[in-house]
């Protein structure tokens, strides 16, 4: 049987998030990077709101979003490229936290409950991003979409994550807003949320997605940590 221990804490010992969609709210700067990739190929740019769902499925979808193209049309590189160098040069233009998720953070850490990122987007994007940002330091692990071998859905990089930061997967949190964050956290042996305020297309149903709840707001996670006893325990 799990407990909670003599601080009183639940045994949630660590909350890994997804990063775009889920920590922090990505979609403008990867919409500005998009459309200027689009203007200079005498493109027309298009609204926040289209390319939004797409976020969360990185430059490849971007480019199928803006151009209708596929990743074996002979241009797709080139547009990635140009997309993914406007971004990098531009990463933390609009970016911010979505509301709530400081939080978040700050409550975790005056519980002393470590949290971290696990994210497909590769490290020479996720590390500029987290440290402009000002979250380098304070995530107790950072794991890229090249950091292992496998990226999500495969549960590789949040078992990875949980080594790194010496919890067991059993005794984690994956939070995000992609079947595919759920799919890897609830195969990694993780608790898993779906964050209902994140990048989801309306053709998408969280509810399908196996998730062991669901959230609207960042602030109701603290709401699981207690709850996830009778998950353990059972």
């Amino acid at each position: 049987m799990t407990t909670t221990d003599a601080g009183g804490r639940s045994p949630i010992s660590l909350v890994l998030l997804d990063l775009d969609g889920t920590f922090a709210d990505t979609a403008p700067d990867l919409a500005y990077a998009l459309n200027q990739t689009l203007i200079g190929n005498g493109k027309t740019p298009l609204t926040l709101d289209r390319i939004k769902p797409g976020v969360s499925h990185g430059s490849v979808a971007l480019i199928r979003i803006g151009f209708g193209i596929e990743s074996d049309h002979l241009d797709f590189p080139a547009h990635r490229q140009q997309l993914l160098d406007t971004y990098l040069q531009n990463i933390t233009r609009e970016t911010r936290l979505f509301p709530g998720m400081e939080e978040l953070l700050s409550q975790l850490e005056q519980r002393e409950i470590p949290w971290g990122i696990v994210t497909n987007k590769p490290s020479w994007l996720t590390g500029p991003l987290m440290e402009q940002m000002g979250f380098k330091d304070r995530a107790v692990v950072i794991v890229s979409g090249d950091t292992t071998s496998r990226s999500k859905p495969h549960p590789l990089p949040i078992q990875h994550a949980c080594r790194l930061a010496g919890h067991e997967p059993a005794n984690a949190l994956y939070i995000g807003d992609a079947q595919r964050d759920i799919e890897a956290g609830n195969r990694a042996g993780n608790i898993t949320l779906a964050a209902l305020f994140g990048y989801i297309d309306e053709d998408d149903n969280p509810h399908d997605w196996g998730a062991d709840g669901y959230i609207s707001h960042p602030m109701e996670v603290l709401n699981w940590l207690q709850p996830a006893v009778d998950k353990i325990i059972n």
